[in-house]
């Protein structure tokens, strides 16, 4: 298999952290490529990372596809649960992490370019999204565990990148019990080996 490699993208990290959870990061190939590189829009016609080319020739994409497709691969415990309450839980979760990077990442973007009443706008709305959810996450806290479904895997990477692109707007204060998950997981192996890199 080969992955798109970025060492800052969120989605391929969580794509990774799966990998590695399921054991089959030896597997995986990284694929040095930018989204302008028309080979990429060969294989994914969105030229988005992460992307995914398994074994036999089919292209991948996004990061909740790809990891749901790690997940059928394998014998490790699976990350995306069969059926019923533990199933929407951890799918839940899921989309709040990555609602957390959808809201961050355009955000960073508007930050570096001219400031005007639009733009300003449009960071605070997004800015909001994240409070909420960060407030929402605190709240569901005590049920999180050591990254035993997608959900748990979402949440940790966006918090890690909120940690990477964002450290001058901390999220920690007013989340102890985020926090304190965070920092149980944060030193895995899954999450160690993939840490940000810009």
């Amino acid at each position: 298999m080969k992955l798109t490699a970025s060492g800052a993208s969120p989605y391929v990290r969580k794509a990774m952290v799966c990998a590695i959870l399921r054991g089959l990061d030896a597997q995986i190939e990284k694929w040095v490529i930018t989204t302008t590189d028309p080979v990429l829009a060969q294989s994914n016609p969105l030229a988005k990372v992460p992307t995914l080319l398994t074994d036999d020739g089919l292209a991948l994409f996004d990061s909740p596809v790809i990891c749901e497709y790690l997940d059928s691969l394998g014998s490790a415990a699976p990350l995306f649960p069969a059926m019923g309450q533990a199933r929407w839980k951890a799918l839940r979760l899921h989309a709040i992490g990555d609602g957390i990077l959808d809201a961050s990442q355009p955000r960073r973007r508007e930050i570096a370019l001219p400031q005007d009443e639009g733009r300003i706008g449009y960071i605070a709305l997004q800015r909001g999204k994240v409070n909420r959810a960060l407030d929402d996450l605190e709240k569901e806290a005590d049920g999180l565990r050591q990254l035993s479904t997608i959900g748990e895997v979402a949440v940790a990477c966006a918090l890690g990148y909120l940690d990477f692109r964002f450290d001058n707007e901390p999220w920690r204060p007013g989340h102890p019990k985020l926090t304190a998950w965070y920092e149980s997981v944060v030193t895995l192996p899954a999450m160690a080996q993939t840490m940000p890199v810009a």
